[in-house]
């Protein structure tokens, strides 16, 4: 099935310059475009994101998992990072439908963040089908979808705007994440220690760079 394009939408604009959400110091993910997180702690920082976004806006957050997969967001671990009131869970019943959901809540331009749970990285041809209905969500719906891909272990879908990687590294003291950009269009990669306080349902989670 072929996709209109909008010239508008293929823009040569450094991707730097676009609108982005600013999570902390140099954690950014541009807008209306698909980014990839990876590790035992990508669903962590999938909530973490969607808790940033809501404070944004009023905007739902569309979460797209197998019903099949056992690991879904509960509301009670959701609380305190972000509204579990707000988000929206999409469960299809066979994997091919997974990417098809993403692709249409992303062009529907309905939803600012757009999180997909997968059982494997997609494709190059999916990825940039992905992109495109981000980019035509921004210019004909009403806000600018961020998507966002969850993958196993060190993820690798090709053609991802940003990819990011973390994983649990708790003390006896209080809850901790390492959290490693490995892949990103500007930026180089970099690695930071998150953490939050006794109990990460009392507050936002720090940043410092490592």
């Amino acid at each position: 099935m072929s996709i209109p394009v909008n010239p508008a939408l293929l823009t040569r604009a450094p991707h730097r310059d676009r609108p982005a959400l600013l999570l902390a110091d140099d954690i950014r993910l541009t807008l209306a475009r698909l980014h990839e997180a990876c590790g035992p702690a990508r669903r962590s920082f999938a909530i973490w994101l969607a808790g940033h976004v809501q404070r944004k806006g009023p905007g739902p957050v569309i979460w797209i998992a197998s019903r099949h997969l056992p690991d879904q967001p509960h509301p009670d671990g959701v609380v305190g990072l972000a509204r579990p009131e707000g988000f929206i869970h999409i469960t299809p019943q066979r994997p091919d439908d997974l990417l098809w959901c993403m692709e249409e809540a992303l062009r529907s331009g309905a939803a600012p963040l757009v999180v997909a749970d997968l059982p494997g990285p997609p494709g190059l041809t999916p990825v940039r089908r992905l992109h495109l209905a981000a980019e035509t969500g921004a210019a004909e719906g009403t806000c600018a979808p961020l998507g966002l891909i969850l993958t196993p272990e060190q993820g690798g879908a090709p053609g991802v705007e940003t990819r990011w990687h973390m994983a649990p590294a708790h003390s006896t003291a209080q809850q901790g994440w390492t959290l490693r950009r490995l892949r990103a269009r500007q930026d180089p990669p970099k690695d930071w220690h998150l953490t939050g306080p006794e109990h990460a349902a009392t507050g936002p989670i720090h940043a410092g760079g490592a």
